[in-house]
Protein backbone atom coordinates (compact mmCIF):
# COMPACT_ATOMS: atom_id res chain seq x y z
CA UNK A 1 0.00 0.00 0.00
CA UNK A 2 1.42 3.46 -1.60
CA UNK A 3 1.78 6.28 1.66
CA UNK A 4 -1.22 8.30 -0.20
CA UNK A 5 -3.45 5.22 -0.28
CA UNK A 6 -2.15 5.14 3.69
CA UNK A 7 -3.03 8.53 4.18
CA UNK A 8 -6.44 7.80 2.48
CA UNK A 9 -7.82 4.74 4.83
CA UNK A 10 -5.88 6.39 8.44
CA UNK A 11 -8.48 9.63 6.97
CA UNK A 12 -11.68 7.66 6.77
CA UNK A 13 -10.82 5.62 9.44
CA UNK A 14 -10.45 8.54 12.05
CA UNK A 15 -13.42 10.63 10.09
CA UNK A 16 -15.80 7.78 10.07
CA UNK A 17 -15.44 7.54 14.65
CA UNK A 18 -16.89 11.42 14.36
CA UNK A 19 -18.84 11.56 11.37
CA UNK A 20 -22.12 10.18 13.30
CA UNK A 21 -21.25 13.47 15.66
CA UNK A 22 -20.90 15.93 12.79
CA UNK A 23 -24.07 15.78 11.29
CA UNK A 24 -27.77 15.42 12.63
CA UNK A 25 -29.36 11.84 13.07
CA UNK A 26 -29.13 10.00 10.15
CA UNK A 27 -30.42 6.12 9.72
CA UNK A 28 -27.76 5.34 7.27
CA UNK A 29 -24.62 4.92 9.06
CA UNK A 30 -26.19 1.88 9.68
CA UNK A 31 -27.55 1.06 6.97
CA UNK A 32 -25.02 1.79 4.30
CA UNK A 33 -21.57 0.68 6.58
CA UNK A 34 -17.81 1.75 5.85
CA UNK A 35 -16.41 0.45 2.82
CA UNK A 36 -12.75 -0.40 2.10
CA UNK A 37 -12.33 1.89 -1.17
CA UNK A 38 -8.41 0.80 -0.88
CA UNK A 39 -9.79 -2.73 -1.91
CA UNK A 40 -8.45 -3.44 -5.63
CA UNK A 41 -11.80 -3.45 -6.91
CA UNK A 42 -12.42 -0.23 -5.71
CA UNK A 43 -8.91 1.99 -5.36
CA UNK A 44 -10.11 5.21 -4.86
CA UNK A 45 -7.01 6.67 -4.28
CA UNK A 46 -5.71 5.87 -7.94
CA UNK A 47 -6.90 8.27 -10.50
CA UNK A 48 -8.25 7.37 -13.89
CA UNK A 49 -8.95 10.81 -15.69
CA UNK A 50 -12.45 9.33 -16.13
CA UNK A 51 -14.15 12.56 -14.46
CA UNK A 52 -15.37 16.38 -15.97
CA UNK A 53 -12.49 17.71 -14.36
CA UNK A 54 -9.30 15.61 -14.90
CA UNK A 55 -10.68 15.83 -18.90
CA UNK A 56 -10.51 19.41 -18.93
CA UNK A 57 -7.11 19.02 -17.61
CA UNK A 58 -5.58 16.78 -20.25
CA UNK A 59 -7.14 18.85 -22.43
CA UNK A 60 -5.03 22.06 -21.39
CA UNK A 61 -2.12 19.84 -20.92
CA UNK A 62 -2.73 19.01 -24.67
CA UNK A 63 -3.55 22.54 -25.79
CA UNK A 64 -6.70 22.15 -26.63
CA UNK A 65 -8.28 24.36 -24.02
CA UNK A 66 -7.19 27.38 -22.49
CA UNK A 67 -8.74 28.78 -19.37
CA UNK A 68 -8.73 32.36 -19.55
CA UNK A 69 -8.47 35.05 -16.93
CA UNK A 70 -10.90 37.55 -16.16
CA UNK A 71 -9.60 40.74 -14.47
CA UNK A 72 -12.67 40.82 -11.67
CA UNK A 73 -14.06 37.10 -12.08
CA UNK A 74 -10.19 35.33 -12.49
CA UNK A 75 -10.70 31.86 -13.97
CA UNK A 76 -14.26 31.55 -12.67
CA UNK A 77 -15.55 32.43 -15.81
CA UNK A 78 -13.52 30.14 -18.25
CA UNK A 79 -13.78 27.19 -15.57
CA UNK A 80 -17.88 27.26 -15.82
CA UNK A 81 -18.00 27.68 -19.58
CA UNK A 82 -15.12 25.43 -20.40
CA UNK A 83 -17.53 22.47 -17.95
CA UNK A 84 -20.35 23.43 -19.73
CA UNK A 85 -21.80 24.78 -15.95
CA UNK A 86 -24.19 27.31 -16.41
CA UNK A 87 -24.06 30.89 -14.15
CA UNK A 88 -27.74 30.40 -13.51
CA UNK A 89 -27.26 27.61 -11.21
CA UNK A 90 -25.98 29.56 -8.42
CA UNK A 91 -26.82 28.95 -5.41
CA UNK A 92 -25.07 30.45 -2.04
CA UNK A 93 -24.07 29.41 0.98
CA UNK A 94 -23.32 31.16 3.99
CA UNK A 95 -22.31 28.64 6.85
CA UNK A 96 -18.83 27.91 7.10
CA UNK A 97 -18.99 24.72 5.68
CA UNK A 98 -15.85 24.46 3.55
CA UNK A 99 -12.14 24.07 3.91
CA UNK A 100 -11.81 27.48 3.32
CA UNK A 101 -14.26 28.45 5.70
CA UNK A 102 -12.86 31.26 7.85
CA UNK A 103 -13.95 33.32 4.72
CA UNK A 104 -17.17 32.20 4.57
CA UNK A 105 -19.83 34.55 6.47
CA UNK A 106 -23.02 35.86 6.11
CA UNK A 107 -21.50 38.91 4.01
CA UNK A 108 -19.41 36.79 2.04
CA UNK A 109 -21.10 33.41 1.17
CA UNK A 110 -19.79 30.77 -0.76
CA UNK A 111 -21.26 30.49 -4.44
CA UNK A 112 -21.87 27.24 -6.01
CA UNK A 113 -22.28 26.00 -9.85
CA UNK A 114 -23.34 23.11 -11.40
CA UNK A 115 -24.05 20.67 -13.71
CA UNK A 116 -25.19 16.45 -13.72
CA UNK A 117 -21.24 15.94 -13.57
CA UNK A 118 -19.49 18.25 -12.15
CA UNK A 119 -19.89 21.23 -8.93
CA UNK A 120 -17.58 24.49 -8.71
CA UNK A 121 -17.20 26.26 -5.56
CA UNK A 122 -15.98 29.99 -6.01
CA UNK A 123 -14.98 31.52 -2.07
CA UNK A 124 -14.82 35.47 -2.05
CA UNK A 125 -11.05 36.20 -1.46
CA UNK A 126 -10.12 32.58 -1.36
CA UNK A 127 -7.14 31.24 -2.29
CA UNK A 128 -8.67 28.13 -4.80
CA UNK A 129 -11.48 27.24 -6.20
CA UNK A 130 -13.44 24.02 -5.54
CA UNK A 131 -14.48 21.24 -8.00
CA UNK A 132 -16.50 17.98 -7.03
CA UNK A 133 -16.22 16.08 -10.18
CA UNK A 134 -17.96 12.43 -11.00
CA UNK A 135 -16.03 9.47 -12.11
CA UNK A 136 -18.75 6.94 -13.55
CA UNK A 137 -16.35 4.14 -12.01
CA UNK A 138 -14.28 5.62 -9.07
CA UNK A 139 -16.98 8.29 -7.59
CA UNK A 140 -17.01 11.41 -6.57
CA UNK A 141 -13.43 13.33 -7.09
CA UNK A 142 -12.07 16.47 -5.39
CA UNK A 143 -10.22 19.05 -6.96
CA UNK A 144 -8.80 22.44 -6.60
CA UNK A 145 -7.30 25.89 -8.52
CA UNK A 146 -5.14 28.08 -7.39
CA UNK A 147 -7.12 31.12 -8.47
CA UNK A 148 -3.53 33.39 -8.94
CA UNK A 149 -3.31 33.89 -12.50
CA UNK A 150 -0.58 31.27 -14.13
CA UNK A 151 0.91 30.59 -17.46
CA UNK A 152 -0.08 27.28 -17.01
CA UNK A 153 -3.36 27.28 -14.75
CA UNK A 154 -3.45 23.25 -13.59
CA UNK A 155 -5.56 21.34 -11.30
CA UNK A 156 -5.38 19.77 -8.16
CA UNK A 157 -6.23 16.32 -6.80
CA UNK A 158 -7.32 16.49 -3.12
CA UNK A 159 -8.72 14.02 -1.14
CA UNK A 160 -7.95 14.19 2.87
CA UNK A 161 -9.61 17.92 3.51
CA UNK A 162 -12.42 16.87 1.39
CA UNK A 163 -12.90 13.92 2.84
CA UNK A 164 -14.23 15.99 6.26
CA UNK A 165 -17.35 16.50 4.87
CA UNK A 166 -17.84 14.24 2.09
CA UNK A 167 -17.10 10.80 3.87
CA UNK A 168 -19.91 10.70 6.60
CA UNK A 169 -22.95 8.96 7.01
CA UNK A 170 -24.60 11.87 4.82
CA UNK A 171 -23.03 10.11 1.89
CA UNK A 172 -23.82 6.60 2.44
CA UNK A 173 -20.60 6.54 3.84
CA UNK A 174 -18.37 6.71 0.45
CA UNK A 175 -16.50 9.70 -0.84
CA UNK A 176 -19.51 11.35 -1.96
CA UNK A 177 -22.43 14.70 -1.81
CA UNK A 178 -24.12 15.65 0.19
CA UNK A 179 -26.21 19.56 1.21
CA UNK A 180 -26.75 19.85 4.78
CA UNK A 181 -29.08 22.41 6.57
CA UNK A 182 -27.24 24.32 9.57
CA UNK A 183 -28.32 26.49 12.67
CA UNK A 184 -25.39 29.03 12.41
CA UNK A 185 -24.89 31.62 14.40
CA UNK A 186 -24.62 35.26 12.96
CA UNK A 187 -20.32 34.61 11.41
CA UNK A 188 -22.05 31.37 9.99
CA UNK A 189 -20.51 29.15 12.15
CA UNK A 190 -22.92 26.04 12.51
CA UNK A 191 -24.45 26.57 15.91
CA UNK A 192 -23.37 23.34 17.91
CA UNK A 193 -22.26 19.91 17.13
CA UNK A 194 -25.06 18.19 14.88
CA UNK A 195 -26.10 21.59 13.98
CA UNK A 196 -26.39 20.01 10.67
CA UNK A 197 -29.25 17.93 9.08
CA UNK A 198 -28.48 15.86 5.79
CA UNK A 199 -31.24 17.21 2.80
CA UNK A 200 -32.43 15.67 -0.23
CA UNK A 201 -35.46 15.89 -1.99
CA UNK A 202 -37.45 13.75 0.78
CA UNK A 203 -36.72 16.40 3.39
CA UNK A 204 -39.48 18.50 4.54
CA UNK A 205 -38.98 21.80 2.70
CA UNK A 206 -39.44 23.44 6.04
CA UNK A 207 -36.58 21.88 7.48
CA UNK A 208 -34.52 22.50 4.28
CA UNK A 209 -31.51 25.21 3.91
CA UNK A 210 -30.78 26.41 7.41
CA UNK A 211 -26.99 28.59 6.44
CA UNK A 212 -28.16 28.83 2.74
CA UNK A 213 -29.54 32.00 0.89
CA UNK A 214 -32.60 31.38 -1.17
CA UNK A 215 -34.44 33.84 -3.45
CA UNK A 216 -37.55 32.51 -5.34
CA UNK A 217 -40.85 32.10 -4.47
CA UNK A 218 -42.15 28.87 -2.29
CA UNK A 219 -45.73 30.30 -0.57
CA UNK A 220 -46.73 30.43 2.52
CA UNK A 221 -43.81 27.66 3.25
CA UNK A 222 -41.54 28.69 5.67
CA UNK A 223 -38.04 27.49 5.48
CA UNK A 224 -34.50 28.13 7.37
CA UNK A 225 -33.22 29.70 4.90
CA UNK A 226 -32.11 33.29 5.06
CA UNK A 227 -31.80 33.55 8.79
CA UNK A 228 -29.42 32.85 11.44
CA UNK A 229 -29.34 31.99 15.20
CA UNK A 230 -29.78 34.95 17.49
CA UNK A 231 -29.26 33.36 21.00
CA UNK A 232 -26.33 30.76 21.82
CA UNK A 233 -28.40 29.57 24.72
CA UNK A 234 -31.17 28.61 22.43
CA UNK A 235 -29.48 28.20 19.27
CA UNK A 236 -32.48 26.27 17.14
CA UNK A 237 -34.26 29.56 17.72
CA UNK A 238 -33.44 31.67 14.34
CA UNK A 239 -34.14 35.22 13.47
CA UNK A 240 -36.03 37.21 11.06
CA UNK A 241 -36.65 34.39 8.54
CA UNK A 242 -37.41 36.42 5.00
CA UNK A 243 -39.24 34.21 2.45
CA UNK A 244 -39.80 34.52 -1.47
CA UNK A 245 -37.18 36.95 -2.19
CA UNK A 246 -36.32 38.15 -5.64
CA UNK A 247 -32.81 39.35 -4.79
CA UNK A 248 -30.45 39.22 -2.00
CA UNK A 249 -29.25 42.79 -2.16
CA UNK A 250 -30.21 44.01 0.93
CA UNK A 251 -28.37 41.14 2.28
CA UNK A 252 -24.58 41.63 0.99
CA UNK A 253 -22.89 43.04 -2.14
CA UNK A 254 -24.39 40.91 -4.96
CA UNK A 255 -22.10 42.25 -7.35
CA UNK A 256 -19.09 40.78 -6.38
CA UNK A 257 -21.11 37.54 -7.52
CA UNK A 258 -22.13 36.10 -10.69
CA UNK A 259 -25.64 36.47 -10.37
CA UNK A 260 -27.52 38.27 -7.48
CA UNK A 261 -29.44 35.15 -7.11
CA UNK A 262 -29.70 31.82 -5.18
CA UNK A 263 -32.14 30.09 -6.91
CA UNK A 264 -34.67 27.90 -5.25
CA UNK A 265 -34.96 25.71 -8.34
CA UNK A 266 -31.73 24.91 -8.61
CA UNK A 267 -30.87 24.41 -4.92
CA UNK A 268 -33.65 21.66 -4.92
CA UNK A 269 -32.23 19.99 -8.00
CA UNK A 270 -28.89 20.02 -6.56
CA UNK A 271 -30.72 18.49 -3.45
CA UNK A 272 -31.57 15.99 -5.23
CA UNK A 273 -28.52 14.83 -6.78
CA UNK A 274 -26.66 14.69 -4.29
CA UNK A 275 -27.86 11.46 -2.73
CA UNK A 276 -28.98 9.86 -6.10
CA UNK A 277 -25.19 9.93 -7.03
CA UNK A 278 -24.34 8.09 -3.98
CA UNK A 279 -26.93 5.46 -4.29
CA UNK A 280 -25.18 5.03 -7.74
CA UNK A 281 -21.49 4.40 -6.54
CA UNK A 282 -22.43 2.80 -3.39
CA UNK A 283 -24.45 0.08 -5.43
CA UNK A 284 -21.40 0.20 -7.82
CA UNK A 285 -18.97 -0.32 -5.17
CA UNK A 286 -20.42 -2.95 -3.57
CA UNK A 287 -21.66 -4.99 -6.04
CA UNK A 288 -17.64 -4.82 -7.90
CA UNK A 289 -16.42 -5.76 -4.24
CA UNK A 290 -18.58 -8.91 -4.12
CA UNK A 291 -18.13 -9.50 -7.86
CA UNK A 292 -13.87 -9.82 -7.29
CA UNK A 293 -14.24 -11.75 -3.68
CA UNK A 294 -16.46 -14.26 -5.47
CA UNK A 295 -19.30 -13.37 -2.75
CA UNK A 296 -22.41 -12.88 -5.24
CA UNK A 297 -24.12 -15.69 -3.88
CA UNK A 298 -23.85 -14.55 -0.04
CA UNK A 299 -24.43 -10.90 -1.50
CA UNK A 300 -28.10 -11.39 -3.47
CA UNK A 301 -30.36 -10.21 0.17
CA UNK A 302 -28.23 -7.26 0.50
CA UNK A 303 -28.20 -6.83 -3.36
CA UNK A 304 -31.78 -6.50 -3.61
CA UNK A 305 -31.54 -4.55 -0.81
CA UNK A 306 -29.39 -1.80 -2.39
CA UNK A 307 -31.39 -2.00 -5.55
CA UNK A 308 -34.96 -1.53 -3.75
CA UNK A 309 -33.02 1.70 -2.75
CA UNK A 310 -32.11 3.07 -5.54
CA UNK A 311 -35.01 2.17 -8.01
CA UNK A 312 -37.44 4.18 -5.24
CA UNK A 313 -35.10 7.65 -5.02
CA UNK A 314 -35.14 7.54 -8.72
CA UNK A 315 -38.89 7.40 -8.68
CA UNK A 316 -39.14 9.91 -6.09
CA UNK A 317 -41.50 7.75 -3.89
CA UNK A 318 -40.53 9.39 -0.67
CA UNK A 319 -40.35 13.28 -2.24
CA UNK A 320 -41.74 15.74 0.46
CA UNK A 321 -44.57 17.08 -0.74
CA UNK A 322 -44.77 20.72 -1.62
CA UNK A 323 -47.62 22.49 0.39
CA UNK A 324 -47.19 25.86 -2.19
CA UNK A 325 -46.10 26.04 -5.52
CA UNK A 326 -42.54 26.91 -6.06
CA UNK A 327 -40.99 29.04 -8.35
CA UNK A 328 -37.65 30.14 -9.23
CA UNK A 329 -36.06 33.95 -10.08
CA UNK A 330 -32.89 32.94 -12.31
CA UNK A 331 -33.18 31.30 -15.76
CA UNK A 332 -32.10 27.90 -14.45
CA UNK A 333 -36.13 26.62 -14.55
CA UNK A 334 -35.74 26.92 -18.15
CA UNK A 335 -32.10 25.84 -19.10
CA UNK A 336 -32.32 22.75 -17.28
CA UNK A 337 -35.07 21.29 -19.02
CA UNK A 338 -33.57 22.06 -22.36
CA UNK A 339 -30.75 20.20 -21.36
CA UNK A 340 -32.83 16.99 -21.70
CA UNK A 341 -33.63 14.23 -24.45
CA UNK A 342 -37.37 15.07 -25.83
CA UNK A 343 -39.92 12.22 -27.14
CA UNK A 344 -42.17 13.11 -30.08
CA UNK A 345 -44.36 14.54 -28.19
CA UNK A 346 -42.01 17.05 -26.49
CA UNK A 347 -41.79 15.22 -23.13
CA UNK A 348 -38.63 15.45 -20.83
CA UNK A 349 -37.53 13.77 -17.65
CA UNK A 350 -36.06 17.07 -16.99
CA UNK A 351 -39.64 19.35 -16.79
CA UNK A 352 -40.43 20.42 -13.84
CA UNK A 353 -43.93 20.55 -11.85
CA UNK A 354 -43.26 22.21 -9.33
CA UNK A 355 -46.68 22.55 -8.20
CA UNK A 356 -46.90 19.41 -5.58
CA UNK A 357 -43.65 17.82 -6.85
CA UNK A 358 -40.38 18.31 -8.63
CA UNK A 359 -40.82 16.85 -11.85
CA UNK A 360 -43.66 15.91 -13.92
CA UNK A 361 -42.57 12.66 -15.08
CA UNK A 362 -40.82 11.35 -11.86
CA UNK A 363 -37.55 9.03 -12.63
CA UNK A 364 -34.56 10.37 -11.92
CA UNK A 365 -32.84 12.12 -14.99
CA UNK A 366 -30.08 10.71 -13.93
CA UNK A 367 -30.83 7.62 -15.68
CA UNK A 368 -29.31 9.00 -18.27
CA UNK A 369 -26.05 9.63 -16.61
CA UNK A 370 -22.88 7.98 -17.21
CA UNK A 371 -23.20 6.96 -13.66
CA UNK A 372 -25.72 4.85 -14.39
CA UNK A 373 -24.55 3.35 -17.53
CA UNK A 374 -21.28 2.31 -16.23
CA UNK A 375 -22.90 0.84 -12.90
CA UNK A 376 -21.73 -3.36 -13.22
CA UNK A 377 -23.75 -4.88 -16.02
CA UNK A 378 -25.97 -7.26 -13.20
CA UNK A 379 -26.39 -4.14 -11.00
CA UNK A 380 -27.86 -1.60 -14.10
CA UNK A 381 -29.91 -4.57 -15.39
CA UNK A 382 -31.30 -5.09 -11.86
CA UNK A 383 -32.10 -1.42 -11.42
CA UNK A 384 -33.80 -1.39 -14.74
CA UNK A 385 -35.70 -4.65 -14.09
CA UNK A 386 -36.94 -3.41 -10.43
CA UNK A 387 -38.03 0.28 -12.53
CA UNK A 388 -39.88 -2.09 -14.96
CA UNK A 389 -41.76 -3.72 -12.58
CA UNK A 390 -43.01 -0.59 -11.34
CA UNK A 391 -43.66 1.13 -14.43
CA UNK A 392 -45.32 -1.84 -16.00
CA UNK A 393 -47.57 -2.10 -13.30
CA UNK A 394 -46.40 -5.54 -12.28
CA UNK A 395 -45.36 -3.69 -8.70
CA UNK A 396 -48.29 -2.57 -6.96
CA UNK A 397 -47.35 -2.07 -3.13
CA UNK A 398 -47.75 0.64 -1.19
CA UNK A 399 -44.12 2.51 -1.89
CA UNK A 400 -45.03 2.79 -4.86
CA UNK A 401 -49.15 4.02 -4.56
CA UNK A 402 -48.09 7.32 -5.56
CA UNK A 403 -47.60 6.63 -8.94
CA UNK A 404 -50.53 6.64 -11.27
CA UNK A 405 -51.22 4.31 -13.77
CA UNK A 406 -50.87 7.28 -16.34
CA UNK A 407 -47.64 8.35 -14.89
CA UNK A 408 -46.13 5.50 -15.29
CA UNK A 409 -47.17 5.13 -18.58
CA UNK A 410 -45.65 8.50 -19.87
CA UNK A 411 -42.45 7.49 -18.16
CA UNK A 412 -42.14 4.46 -20.27
CA UNK A 413 -42.94 6.17 -23.33
CA UNK A 414 -40.73 8.71 -22.66
CA UNK A 415 -37.72 6.13 -21.91
CA UNK A 416 -38.49 4.47 -24.91
CA UNK A 417 -37.99 7.14 -27.15
CA UNK A 418 -35.23 8.39 -25.36
CA UNK A 419 -32.99 6.43 -23.78
CA UNK A 420 -30.65 4.06 -25.86
CA UNK A 421 -29.61 0.44 -24.97
CA UNK A 422 -33.10 -0.53 -23.08
CA UNK A 423 -33.92 -3.87 -21.86
CA UNK A 424 -36.26 -5.68 -24.97
CA UNK A 425 -38.91 -6.05 -22.76
CA UNK A 426 -39.24 -2.46 -22.20
CA UNK A 427 -40.50 -2.45 -26.32
CA UNK A 428 -43.22 -4.31 -25.21
CA UNK A 429 -46.78 -3.22 -24.20
CA UNK A 430 -48.03 -3.05 -20.97
CA UNK A 431 -50.79 -3.70 -18.29
CA UNK A 432 -50.39 0.07 -17.96
CA UNK A 433 -50.80 1.13 -21.60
Amino acid sequence: MNIQVKLIVFAAGLLMAVASRAFGPNDDNDTYPYVPFDHPAIAYAEPRGNDPVARLEKRLQAGQAKLEYDAKWGYLPSVLKNLAVNVDSQVLVFSKTSFQSPRIAPQTPRALYFNDEVAVGSVLHGEVLEFVALDHEQGVQFYSLDIRKSDHPSFLRRTTECLNCHLSPGTLNIPGLLITSSYTSADGTPAFRGAQDITDHRTPIEERWGGWYVTGNAGETLTRANAMSIDSRHPTVLGQRESNLASLERKFDTSLYLSPTSDIVALMTVEHQTRMTDLFIRLGWETRLATAEGKLPEFQERFKFLVEEVAAYMLFTDEARMKYPVKGVSSFTKTFPERGPRDQRGRSLRDFDLKARMFRYPLSYFIYSEAFDNLPSVAREAVYQRLYDVLSGKETGSRYARLSAAERRAILEILRETKPNLPAYYLISTATE
